[in-house]
Formats: structure tokens, C-alpha cells, sequence
């Protein structure tokens, strides 16, 4: 009996990407990545996974690409990358597979409309104003109350997300996102931004899949203005009443958006008058989310994603009640990243990961968004508190693998 293929549209380049694949094999299925840039994927050779140079950029070329494969029945299509899951969804949709609904989808990918439809519904949303040119930006921001965060309408990973302050920086900023045609992966970009009323509070997500929330996450962000994760707590530690709030707004976003098919990452702030929704995104969560519920609950998300694209029924029933929390090693300034001190060969109890994961002996400067991650640690204990300590403890002794640079050796 020849083996169902599930095909990846591309992936993400570590964490949860190589996961697929091996969840996938577990599941009995041949995983194949799609890939524009096959030479992104080194995991994928060392791995022994199907890799496969195909035009991604729209689900034609895949379904072409998918024609000319001869790997077997295609059981199912999905991607761990965020910038890919409305072809995904498009694909699966045209071969009659398990899937998002794709227009539901696309609505989602675009911030606009997104919060547009969040409003309508009546889920609580920052005020917020879609601008598509640099004339309506001005106009707008020389009127409106600071600060106020100005994002693009289709980015990821905090990629130009910036808290301003002041008018010059504010305009300066908007001017840089309007003029903006790629991305970070050189994929075109959608014209125009959000100009976004700043919600002052902590910060959460919520990873749902379906309509049942899995999990409350607290983040931890670096300094303003930028918005960069520098950790998470799975379960964030808060009343029960605080997390059901805030698991219950993430589901009605869920549903307003017509969405209910796998994992959907939704961010929040907890303002003055309670949970104010920052977006959803219709994939797993990045920064090593997944494993920290994996390690605390014992419900593998990535499994559950693969199963639903194979057309089965996911596990979400929770096995462990630990807690777990992850802290990144962010490059902050001119840096140059070395080996790991000889201290982290027993970095100490409840710690589980202490990894870089960065490149090592080149110049490093902020991009102030997730790329500029080059290391994290990981623990999971029976406490919220000894498992934050032991995390941080760790990421004490890994900072030691940064060295700030030199004026004279920074690059020009």
C-alpha cells in the first residue's frame, strides 16, 4: 500500500518546522517540502525529508508542482510558515482536502480587514485607522493622540511593529512601511498600515485549535518602542477567572473570522477594562510555544496540526500539569556571537534547553523583530516560579556567549 504524502509549502527554518515532517512520519505519512529556495532547508537533507524546488508564490504554481511530483496520493497540504498558510489553505481547498476556509483566511492575513471584522462582530479591539498611502498618513497622524503603534498590514514576527511617540518618528516610520514592496523573505508585500491606539498592559496569547483553547501564554517583551518577545509561561500564571476572560475572547475571534480548522495564535493585551484582541494568526505559534505546551501539558500542537490536515481526528486532551517558561537570548547592539560557556554543560536543575541558535563569529546588529533571537532556554517544573528562575538562571550563563562589539568593529 503506498504511503500517504502530506506536502509542506514551505516551512519555517527551525523550531516547529522540522517537527512537522517527524509528526507526519509518526502519523504514517510521507512528508514533502515545497520550497522556492530548497538551500533554505538544511534540516530537510539532514533529516532524509523529500525536498522538492517548486514556485510557491501562488497556489497554481503549487498545484502544478503538486501535478508533476508522481509522490502518491496526497492525503493532505499545510505549512508551519506563516507567510504561506493562504496558499496552503488554497491548495488543500482545490484538491478537496482538509482545510481553513481560504477567503476566511486571506481576510485574516490582512490587519485591516481583520480587525474590521473583529469590530463588526463586536470582540474588542484596539482603535485603529488603515492608512495605504504616505499623504492620508501624515494627515491622520498630525491629528491623533500618541503614542500610537504603527504596524504593516500583513507582517509577522513583530517585523516593523514600532510603539511612536513623537510626530517626526511617527511619520518617518510610516513612510518607511508604505514604501515597503517585500518582505523579510523577499515576498511582495500588501500596500498600507495600521495607525493603532497603544493598549497599555500585559501581554498574552492564546493557542486555540478549533474552538477549544489549549492554552493562556504570558509573553515577555523586550523594551520599547519595538515589540520584540524576549520569553513566554505556559500556562501563564494568572486566576482562573483572568484566564477563561481571556480564552473566551480568543474563541469569539476565532469564530468572527470563520475560522475553526487547526491552530489559530491569538494575542492580546489585558487593558483597564479587561482583554483587548491584537491579532490572529491562522497557524501555530513561533518562539518554541508549541514544545513549552508539549513539555508543560502534554498536548503535542504540531501533531494535532498534521493530523487535522490529514482529514483526522487531533488529540487535545491534556496529560501533565506542569508549568514551563523559555527565555531568548536577544542581540541588543553590535554583537558577535561565540560558543557556549563550558557552565552550560549542567546548567542546573528543571532547565531542559540551553541552546544558540544564532551565527557564530559574524557581526550581529538589531533588526529589532524576531531575528534578532539567537539563543534561548528552556524549563519545566512544578511551578510557575521555579521554572521562570531556572529559565532566567540559565539565560544569565548563555548571555555570556555574546560579546558586545567594539565602535571600531561594528559594520559600517
Amino acid at each position: 500500500m503506498t504511503e500517504p504524502v502530506l506536502i509542506l509549502v514551505e516551512s519555517n527554518t527551525s523550531g516547529t518546522g522540522p517537527l512537522f515532517a517527524r509528526r507526519a512520519r509518526e502519523q504514517g505519512a510521507r512528508p514533502v517540502l515545497l520550497a522556492e529556495d530548497p538551500g533554505r532547508y538544511p534540516y530537510a537533507r539532514a533529516e532524509g525529508i523529500t525536498l522538492a524546488e517548486a514556485d510557491t508564490s501562488g497556489p497554481g504554481a503549487v498545484l502544478d508542482a503538486v501535478a508533476s511530483l508522481g509522490a502518491g496520493p496526497v492525503a493532505g497540504v499545510t505549512t508551519s510558515s506563516d507567510y504561506f498558510v493562504p496558499v496552503a489553505a488554497a491548495v488543500a481547498h482545490a484538491l478537496g482536502l482538509p482545510g481553513p476556509d481560504p477567503a476566511a483566511v486571506t481576510r485574516c492575513r490582512h490587519k485591516g480587514h481583520q480587525r474590521a471584522a473583529l469590530a463588526a462582530a463586536g470582540v474588542p479591539v484596539a482603535a485603529h485607522t488603515l492608512v495605504t498611502d504616505a499623504a492620508a498618513a501624515r494627515e491622520l497622524l498630525g491629528r491623533t493622540r500618541l503614542p500610537v503603534v504603527l504596524k504593516p498590514v500583513d507582517g509577522s514576527g513583530s517585523s516593523g511593529v514600532r510603539l511612536c511617540a513623537e510626530p517626526v518618528g511617527a511619520v518617518e516610520h510610516a513612510d518607511r512601511l508604505l514604501a515597503r514592496t517585500r518582505n523579510e523573505r523577499g515576498i511582495p508585500t500588501q500596500p498600507g498600515l495600521l495607525v493603532e491606539e497603544y493598549v497599555d498592559g500585559p501581554e498574552f496569547s492564546v493557542e486555540v485549535f478549533g474552538h477549544t483553547p489549549v492554552a493562556v501564554v504570558a509573553k515577555h517583551l523586550g523594551a520599547a518602542p519595538h515589540f520584540v518577545e524576549t520569553g513566554h509561561d505556559v500556562p501563564a500564571p494568572l486566576p482562573d477567572a483572568t484566564a477563561r476572560v481571556l480564552a473566551d475572547t480568543a474563541v469569539a475571534a476565532v469564530r468572527a473570522l470563520g475560522l475553526g480548522h487547526g491552530a489559530a495564535h491569538v494575542e492580546l493585551r489585558l487593558g483597564a477594562d479587561g482583554p483587548v484582541l491584537i491579532e490572529v494568526n491562522l497557524r501555530l505559534a513561533g518562539g518554541m510555544i508549541p514544545e513549552l505546551i508539549r513539555a508543560a501539558l502534554g498536548v503535542d500542537l504540531v501533531a494535532a496540526q498534521v493530523a487535522a490536515a490529514l482529514g483526522r481526528r487531533p488529540d487535545l486532551t491534556a496529560r501533565a500539569a506542569r508549568h514551563s517558561a523559555l527565555r531568548f537570548l536577544v542581540v541588543d547592539g553590535p554583537s558577535v556571537l561565540g560558543d557556549p560557556p563550558p557552565a552550560l554543560a549542567a546548567p542546573g536543575r528543571h532547565v531542559t534547553a540551553a541552546v544558540l541558535t544564532g551565527r557564530r563569529g559574524v557581526p550581529l546588529t538589531p533588526w529589532h523583530d524576531h531575528r534578532d533571537r539567537v539563543g534561548h532556554t528552556v524549563a519545566t517544573a512544578p511551578t510557575a516560579p521555579s521554572a521562570a528562575r531556572a529559565a532566567e538562571d540559565a539565560l544569565t550563563l548563555l548571555r555570556a556567549s555574546l560579546r558586545a562589539l567594539a565602535a571600531e568593529e561594528s559594520p559600517v
